[in-house]
């Protein structure tokens, strides 16, 4: 059956290429522009850019991702070549004035567009399998701390060979606080929860695990790059999800062997008596509620010490404090942490006119203005 006449459509395909080529043109032109060259372009792709993990389970997974990826790769190539060469080989050429012939089936290709997925996935599923057997095997551990994960922070017990708890790591973040661990050293990390449901998650060790209330959930792992790690909780908790972030310092055997005498010392010491009386100087109240100060504004009187009366009003376990710093980002002085429902105060030395931000230590999003005039 004869087709009516068709217009010619000959400059078609070449618009349609000249048009693709400009546009990826223009991209490399913004990407290079904007400082991407195409190995970073490239290393987009892989998990932290290409630098993979920092742990001894983290090679599996990112061995992993790298088979995955390169799947997908070729089967982009494959089938995007096909839609190209389809595209032009078979394109409507201005004598064409009846429908090819028409292939209604062939079982040849159909075998083959059955068999090889189906040995894709089997083959993905042998190697995820001895992936997730890496990722959980257990091994024997001298180092072993319980991550407390509540609404809406991270805290740290250390542990001793018995299981009874050391000391505790109250703040989450910074030099002073986050998770310190050894290098080089198997490690035991228990999961708690006693509120909702967190998520324990550090890119750099292409790992997360789901931290469940009434469910002890425990991993090992050993660190094998020294560094500052960040992490943070993967699993939506609440108002204040974004605010439950934490450090992992990965540190020498000798330096963390040092740091963990240190912390062990300062919590077996006495601690020092209340003081007695009032605090010398004017005091100014602010609070802490909703992970956010209840005043954003203070004003203290200059060259002179002052007091800050602070009360946390937010849940027990949920620890805030006072940190204040100069122009610079020092900090200028930095108030105990106050358990939620507690109150505290602070003896501020004398500082001298000027304004100065104000922060939670644990929580950086929390911050206002100290006036000293």
């Amino acid at each position: 059956m004869s087709m009516p006449p068709r217009s010619r459509t000959g400059s078609g395909p070449i618009l349609a290429g000249l048009i693709i080529v400009a546009i990826v043109a223009i991209a490399v032109v913004v990407l290079l522009a904007a400082g991407i060259t195409p190995e970073r372009a490239w290393n987009s792709f892989f998990p932290m850019g290409g630098t993979g993990g920092v742990t001894d389970r983290s090679q599996s997974v990112n061995s992993l991702y790298d088979f995955v990826f390169a799947i997908a790769v070729v089967i982009f190539v494959f089938v995007e070549g096909l839609i190209l060469f389809s595209v032009f080989r078979f394109r409507r050429k201005p004598t064409d004035t009846e429908l090819p012939p028409q292939v209604h089936g062939n079982n040849l290709i159909e075998v083959i567009w059955t068999v090889v997925p189906t040995i894709i996935v089997f083959v993905l599923f042998v190697l995820s399998w001895q992936s997730l057997n890496t990722v959980d095997a257990k091994a024997p551990a001298d180092v072993r701390v319980t991550a407390f994960a509540a609404r809406f922070q991270w805290s740290f017990d250390y542990l001793d060979a018995n299981g009874d708890v050391m000391f505790t790591q109250a703040l989450p973040v910074g030099d002073e606080g986050g998770m310190v661990l050894p290098v080089g050293e198997p490690i035991q990390v228990d999961l708690r929860s006693d509120d909702v449901i967190h998520a324990f998650y550090v890119p750099k060790f292409l790992f997360k695990r789901d931290v469940v209330p009434g469910k002890l959930n425990t991993f090992f792992f050993t660190v094998e790059e020294p560094g500052t790690y960040r992490g943070q909780c993967a699993e939506l908790c609440g108002a204040f999800h974004g605010s439950m972030i934490f450090d992992v310092h990965a540190l020498p055997k000798a330096e963390y062997e040092t740091w963990l005498a240190a912390q062990i010392e300062r919590a077996n010491a006495t601690p020092p008596p209340a003081p007695s009386g009032e605090a010398a100087g004017p005091a100014v109240e602010v609070g802490a509620q909703n992970i956010q100060f209840t005043t954003a504004e203070l004003a203290a009187p200059a060259d002179s010490a002052f007091v800050i009366h602070f009360s946390n009003e937010d849940a027990p376990g949920v620890l805030h404090n006072v940190e204040i710093k100069d122009g610079s980002g020092a900090s200028v002085f930095k108030g105990d942490l106050v358990d939620g429902g507690a109150q505290a105060d602070y003896s501020v030395p004398a500082l001298v006119a000027g304004s100065y931000p104000y922060v939670c230590t644990v929580h950086p999003n929390m911050t206002g203005t100290l006036t000293v005039q």
